[in-house]
């Protein structure tokens, strides 16, 4: 029997005008968001030493440790494209799939500019934080340790440089 073709997804338009859209961006907080002054208040209490928001090494981590060479961002899941299907990013409008896609090259690009560097690079979602802040400050308080952060718990993403 002959397959009928996929019907193309149905892309929403954005409900809200260019205007009342750039007022909704620009309250959207880049960095002090709640997930990220949870961990840097768990890192403070391990006695681990960072910058935050460290503007001199690519992709201006949200937490760096600068002697130690170790990244952490700590990204919104809906902003990087995490847990977001082919079929729901497919079905955004535009503007938004454009902006999603744009967010994970760059962060694809960063991670291998800091690697270049010989940076580690943890990225950490924001859920995962809420879910288990002592597990993300375990992973990196040992990679601050120079131990093995095996295991790494679900929604981290550790990249090492190449040795």
């Amino acid at each position: 029997m002959p397959q009928s073709p996929k019907a193309a997804p149905v892309q929403r338009r954005d409900p809200l005008t260019p205007k009342q859209r750039s007022s909704t961006m620009r309250r959207v907080r880049r960095t002090n968001t709640s997930p990220e002054l949870a961990l840097r208040r768990e890192l403070t209490r391990r006695r681990l030493r960072y910058r935050v928001d460290y503007p001199r090494a690519p992709g201006r981590p949200d937490i760096a440790m600068v002697g130690r060479r170790i990244a952490v961002f700590v990204d919104g899941e809906f902003w990087h494209g995490k847990k977001l299907s082919a079929a729901r990013l497919a079905e955004m409008p535009e503007y938004w799939r454009k902006k999603i896609e744009g967010n994970v090259a760059r962060d694809v690009r960063v991670n291998g500019e800091l690697c270049a560097l010989g940076w580690t690079v943890i990225r950490i979602t924001d859920r995962v934080i809420g879910r288990d802040l002592q597990g993300v400050a375990e992973v990196v308080e040992r990679a601050a340790r120079r131990q093995s952060i095996a295991p790494v718990p679900d929604g981290v993403d550790v990249h090492q440089p190449a040795s």
